[in-house]
């Protein structure tokens, strides 16, 4: 359990109201320009740390005055794993993923979180929302008007993709599962700035109007690709 420790500053960054949840971000970090979120009921102060990349010590100063419940991680790639024997250790709380991003971390994975399961945090809940494309097993968190997108979505353009099969696989997760939500809900992606669902909705009507190769993948941005 993390302490508060009088007089220490927190994380520089944002930190904003949502609903019944404060999201604070940390970041960027480490040398691929990762953000990790901090998710704090304001009521008992339990919190949920999501994702650990470079830098973890940064996301311990911010959790200071809060109890750490759970780890997140929204996907299995090594820049979001980075550091997660120094917060499991520091912390103490479990870490969970999508069973099918459970390797290559397996022996660090405490549990798996499936599609639709809902997350109690204090007096709110989280519900897992699974994308693949980015990776299989990537995920999205929601709680309310905020989304913890991962690498599943940024401002401007879906997450990279290694082949054409997994960009369509990505989009049409961003479609189904994302596109749905209310257009004020804010998107907090895994790297980079904030956007919204409504517009990310317009930015993709841009690239949807166009005609593209069968072979389209890699960094995909729906006002240029």
């Amino acid at each position: 359990m993390l302490c508060a420790t009088p007089g220490r500053p927190q994380e520089k960054g944002s930190s904003v109201p949502a609903d019944e949840l404060q999201v604070i971000k940390v970041g960027p970090l480490g040398p691929f320009d990762n953000n990790a979120y901090l998710l704090v009921d304001p009521v008992t102060k339990e919190s949920i740390i999501v994702d650990a990349p470079f830098e973890g010590q940064r996301i311990l100063e911010a959790a200071q005055g809060t109890r750490v419940s759970r780890i997140i991680l929204t996907h299995r790639h090594g820049d979001h794993w980075a550091t997660i024997d120094l917060l499991k250790s520091a912390t103490g709380a479990p870490v969970f993923c999508h069973e099918a991003d459970r390797e290559p971390h397996a022996d660090k994975v405490d549990a798996t979180l499936a599609d639709g399961e809902e997350v109690p945090l204090g007096g709110s809940r989280l519900r897992v929302i699974h994308t693949p494309g980015h990776t299989p097993g990537s995920i999205c968190l929601l709680s309310g008007r905020l989304l913890i997108a991962g690498d599943t979505l940024f401002p401007g353009g879906p997450g990279h993709s290694d082949r054409p099969e997994d960009l369509q696989q990505e989009i049409q997760s961003i479609l189904q599962r994302l596109y749905v939500l209310p257009d004020d809900t804010v998107v907090y992606p895994g790297h980079g700035d904030e956007t919204t669902i409504g517009q990310s909705k317009q930015e993709y009507a841009v690239f949807a109007s166009r005609q593209h190769p069968p072979d389209l993948s890699g960094d995909v941005l729906w006002l240029e690709s």
